[in-house]
């Protein structure tokens, strides 16, 4: 499903059905997933199309930037240790015309049920997208179209064990991979004194086949002061 495309293409995939129809000198645009409905008219002579996963929070709209993902099972750290866990993540799927000099984002689906939570105090905390993760200790299989999986490497500093429940994902950093099978991005997390935690993105992929998604949130060329996120209420 992810990948380039040419149209006139009709795509399904569990409850995802995407069209592309020739319509004269235009394009018709339909899409089904879960129950939604959407249908465009694109004037355009461009009939390539890209299929790919993009940062999971734009639905059901956008209202932060912050993933949090809970984990089902707690992960305790000893001391000075390093150690690397898969989590899964929740995928939303972004659809792209790409023109003559640009590329233009159509639409954003997901199958992910949609929960939002705080993080931190209520003065001073922040919202964040809520997932309930997985952790599995080598890359899990999941279905693409559904969940990714980050493969966290997580660094311990201190000289104290320290006990794991979440993890919050800044997307202005993200960095999603795909290929047929897999949904990837590769993070780490640094524990210091005091429970802190610091969590920043690789920029590489699990296998070198892997293509890079679109990066929606760095293509609006919005100045943030950092793509890190500092977990200082709780790890």
């Amino acid at each position: 499903m992810f990948g380039f495309h040419e149209a006139p293409v009709t795509i399904e995939k569990d409850d995802i059905l995407i069209s592309f129809e020739k319509k004269g000198d235009s394009l018709l645009y339909k899409r089904t997933c879960n129950g939604e409905n959407v249908n465009k008219i694109l004037l355009t002579e461009s009939k390539r199309i890209l299929i790919n996963p993009i940062e999971p929070l734009h639905k059901p709209k956008e209202m932060t930037p912050y993933l949090l993902l809970e984990l089902k099972r707690p992960v305790v750290v000893e001391p000075k240790a390093t150690k690397k866990i898969f989590l899964t993540f929740p995928i939303e799927i972004g659809i792209f015309i790409i023109g003559r000099e640009e590329s233009k984002s159509l639409d954003i689906m997901t199958l992910a049920k949609q929960k939002l939570t705080l993080y931190g105090e209520v003065r001073g905390g922040v919202i964040c997208k809520h997932y309930a993760s997985d952790v599995h200790s080598s890359l899990p299989a999941v279905d693409p179209v559904r969940e990714g999986v980050v493969e966290l490497t997580i660094s311990n500093t201190t000289a104290r064990w320290h006990e794991i429940t979440q993890v919050v994902f800044n997307a202005y950093g993200m960095k999603i991979y795909y290929n047929e099978n897999t949904v990837a991005m590769r993070a780490s997390m640094r524990i210091y004194t005091g429970g802190i935690g610091e969590i920043e993105f690789y920029d590489s992929p699990l296998y070198k086949e892997m293509s890079k998604s679109i990066e929606l949130y760095t293509a609006r060329r919005i100045k943030v002061a950092t793509t890190k996120f500092i977990m200082e209420w709780g790890l």
